[in-house]
């Protein structure tokens, strides 16, 4: 029955990475094995939840997530929630087909199965080739790829930090100029 509970928390951790909040995460860390590492484990077989603490660290292929406690919980339906905390608890991961990481810090990181969305609080911030997003909740649903970033609550404002492209970044080919068949001159008879 642990090891029951011990593959279940493999796959919801599995589940955490392949759903961060990147759309462009790299596609082959879902076929590498998973490290996990913690100071202490603790399985509750009867209530379904395991409990990773102190230094937690889980690797796969190039994501890497950091807290100092993940807590993994199954309802009975079989949908998993993951609960990441730390000072803070963060996540790395290679981006897909681009050069760079992603990378995003909270103070607690939650993970739904049943809803596919990333709630990261407090603290919340996600870094992007030099850009960056900061709100004290950012929600991501993976299912629609929808980001919704909401303000701290001393300014209730969302920051954000956009880099201009670089010139040698690939333009793409200009749209086809056609004439238009539903545009009329305008009466100028007056």
């Amino acid at each position: 029955m642990c090891r029951k509970i011990l593959k279940q928390t493999a796959l919801l951790c599995i589940a955490l990475i392949c759903h961060m909040p990147v759309s462009h995460a790299e596609r082959a860390d879902r076929d590498k094995p998973m490290h996990l590492e913690a100071d202490k484990l603790t399985i509750d077989d009867a209530k379904k939840i395991s409990i990773f603490e102190g230094k937690v660290r889980l690797t796969q292929g190039t994501t890497t997530i950091n807290a100092d406690k993940i807590v993994v919980v199954e309802d009975k339906e079989g949908n998993k929630h993951g609960t990441a905390t730390g000072q803070p608890a963060n996540f790395r991961q290679k981006r897909d087909n681009a050069d760079g990481y992603v990378e995003g810090y909270a103070l607690r990181v939650e993970y739904d199965s049943k809803t596919t969305t990333i709630d990261l609080y407090v603290q919340a911030r996600i870094k992007q080739d030099g850009d960056e997003v900061r709100g004290d909740h950012i929600t991501y649903n993976s299912t629609t790829e929808i980001f919704q970033v909401n303000g701290t609550p001393s300014s209730g404002r969302v920051r954000a930090v956009i880099q201009p492209k670089s010139k040698s970044s690939p333009v793409g080919a200009p749209l086809p100029i056609k004439p238009s068949t539903t545009l009329t001159r305008p009466d100028t008879r007056q």
